[in-house]
């Protein structure tokens, strides 16, 4: 699987992960599906509501989520996928991201942010609940 995206995307999530540093940003992919790849449209940030580990841990309540995607819905658009930032820690999916993240066949991208630099940034998917399989990200 890939995701499609436009490079102002994948700097506005690099932007939200250096803006919240030390702790994690995250935020939803709003998009739709073509021919087998995630189309991202837009990026709609959450804030991490987690009130403790908000270094290596985030939380999108279930009002957000709801307020996520009547705002999709309303630019005729679907929920992709989500963003999270890894502060001091590669871009690579955890346990806990594993347990507590997108569904089968969404886009889950991480980007790690170095001393407050966005560094690495990958994205990934489930072909099932468990596991994650890094996807392609093509730039357009």
């Amino acid at each position: 699987m890939a995701i499609r995206v436009k490079r102002e995307h994948l700097d506005q999530i690099r932007k939200h992960g250096e803006e919240t540093y030390p702790h994690e940003c995250c935020g939803f992919l709003f998009g739709r599906n073509e021919d087998g790849a995630n189309v991202l449209c837009e990026i709609y940030r959450a804030e991490n509501e987690r009130e403790d580990s908000r270094h290596n841990r985030y939380l999108i309540t279930p009002d957000q989520y709801r307020r996520a995607d009547a705002e999709a819905r309303a630019r005729g658009l679907g929920i992709i996928g989500y963003y999270h930032s890894h502060p001091d820690h590669p871009a690579q999916p955890s346990g806990f991201d594993l347990d507590h993240s997108c569904w089968p066949g969404e886009s889950y991208i991480i980007v790690s942010i170095e001393q407050s630099k966005a560094a690495a940034l990958n994205s990934f998917t489930k072909p099932d609940y468990t596991r994650f399989e890094q996807e392609e990200i093509v730039v357009e």
